[in-house]
């Protein structure tokens, strides 16, 4: 089973190895980094590479595709490259996911068309310009794909795949692990949580209105 993780400049770092950290443990798992060339990759912030080990070019079925976001993935979304594997890949894919603002990729790629989907929380109605049905469910699945919402959401993309392909002893046993066991300081991880005027400070940072 090969898992393709994409990488592009200004990838959110969590978006990418939330998911590799979880489904690297299922049965007979080949986790490879995908990008259009081998190398270092850089994150959104500029201080964290990864290093692409395959190419588009080398990596051309993959059983499950991972696509991250990144701060702003403009440029991914017109990248004529990019979604074009991801239009040849999928038309071979178990399970075609993304983690945060990568839904919004696979939209542009026309993956999404007609499908509910979700992404980070601030980014949400962008899905209706690339023919998805926004949700705010964390992790969302319809059909084959599967779309996670913000960042740290990709864990738990992550391990319900791990359970719907391997049953949830072994999504059970991934989570134990890697001691995934959140009790968070805070509980504003959404906007349906958080302080009003902290949403309100994120959305106008956004240039959404308040």
């Amino acid at each position: 089973m090969q898992i393709a993780v994409v990488l592009f400049e200004g990838f959110t770092s969590l978006d990418v190895v939330g998911p590799y950290e979880t489904l690297q443990h299922l049965p007979g798992a080949e986790t490879v980094l995908v990008s259009a060339a081998r190398g270092p990759v850089r994150n959104d912030s500029g201080s964290l590479a990864l290093v692409a080990d395959r190419t588009f070019e080398e990596v051309t079925t993959p059983d499950i595709v991972v696509v991250p976001g990144g701060a702003e993935v403009g440029p991914q979304t017109e990248d004529a490259v990019l979604l074009e594997w991801l239009r040849s890949v999928d038309r071979g894919t178990t399970w075609t996911t993304s983690v945060c603002t990568g839904s919004l990729i696979l939209g542009a790629a026309g993956l999404l068309t007609g499908r509910r989907a979700t992404t980070h929380w601030l980014e949400r109605e962008r899905l209706r310009a690339v023919g998805a049905e926004p949700s705010a469910e964390r992790v969302v699945f319809d059909g084959k794909y599967v779309t996670a919402a913000g960042v740290s959401a990709g864990i738990d993309m992550g391990l319900t795949l791990v359970g719907k392909i391997a049953g949830d002893r072994a999504a059970r046993s991934v989570q134990l692990v890697l001691e995934y066991d959140p009790q968070p300081p805070y509980d504003a991880g959404s906007p349906e949580k958080a302080p009003a005027d902290l949403v309100a400070e994120w959305r106008a940072r956004a240039g959404q209105q308040v």
